[in-house]
């Protein structure tokens, strides 16, 4: 009985180590650094894109966040966050070898950085207007001596560049300079994503949220260029992600129960 258990088990030893760890080599062409490094924009609000700063720890938090945290699961890796302040710095990184995984609004101008999976999210950006303000619809963001902001390096701000003619426009860096103005009444119209903007004005009284939606895109996985196996690996990842609820609870644990997950 002895002998037969011994034959059995270097059977299942030989068995083990002739089948390949497709789990391990999967892990190495998305983070061959053995850390999965997942880059996050952080601003005042947050949005299914957007993160902001836990209270209590600052560290980062928000959708992509607890994507970012079952993705690690998934490889068995440490996760590391990488901090910018756009989207459009996030994938200017990409050829730089510091992140290797992220989440960001599907734009033309970035695929020359990045590769761009499935959506996990619809992204609708709009305008958030001053306490007091005569404004009611987005033409009327659009007048002589409007004061309107955005977002440097985000594809919200490409869209508004293109359809203002006469208000003036104003690309802030740092999110936080430009929620600090519309709270003050400096300017009149701010232009974000939908969920940051109604983030926003929860913080800031008197301000409002306009209806009408500027510019409507999904929220998709991206690897930097180039890498083929690991943009594999990223659809894989989000399209269970879809369906096995996972996108849904990260909605719904940060506040965006009115977000649809995209099919």
């Amino acid at each position: 009985m002895l002998r037969l258990s011994l034959i059995f088990a270097l059977g299942l030893i030989g068995l083990m180590t002739a089948v390949p760890d497709a789990k391990a080599e999967g892990a190495a062409d998305v983070a061959p650094t053995g850390t999965l490094r997942v880059a996050v924009a952080v601003g005042p609000a947050a949005s299914a894109f957007w993160t902001t700063r836990d209270a209590s720890t600052g560290k980062p938090r928000g959708v992509t966040v607890e994507l970012a945290k079952v993705a690690a699961d998934k490889l068995h890796m440490p996760l590391q966050l990488v901090e910018y302040q756009s989207s459009d710095e996030i994938a200017a990184a990409g050829s730089k070898d510091v992140w290797d995984l992220s989440f960001m609004p599907a734009d033309v101008k970035r695929e020359q950085f990045v590769d761009q999976g499935p959506a996990y999210v619809a992204y609708m950006s709009g305008y958030l207007v001053r306490a007091g303000s005569d404004i009611r619809s987005a033409a009327d963001v659009d007048r002589a001596g409007m004061r309107v902001g955005c977002i440097e390096g985000t594809s919200t701000s490409r869209t508004v560049e293109k359809s203002l003619k006469q208000a003036k426009l104003t690309k802030f860096v740092k999110p936080e300079q430009a929620a600090e103005l519309i709270g003050k009444g400096e300017l009149d119209a701010l232009a974000m994503g939908m969920g940051a903007l109604e983030d926003l004005s929860r913080k800031l009284p008197g301000t409002k949220v306009l209806d009408e939606v500027i510019q409507s895109t999904g929220v998709v996985v991206v690897v930097p260029k180039g890498k083929a196996a690991a943009k594999v690996w990223a659809t894989h990842f989000l399209d269970d992600a879809k369906a096995d609820g996972t996108v849904r609870r990260a909605l719904d644990g940060n506040g965006f129960t009115g977000d649809k997950v995209a099919p």
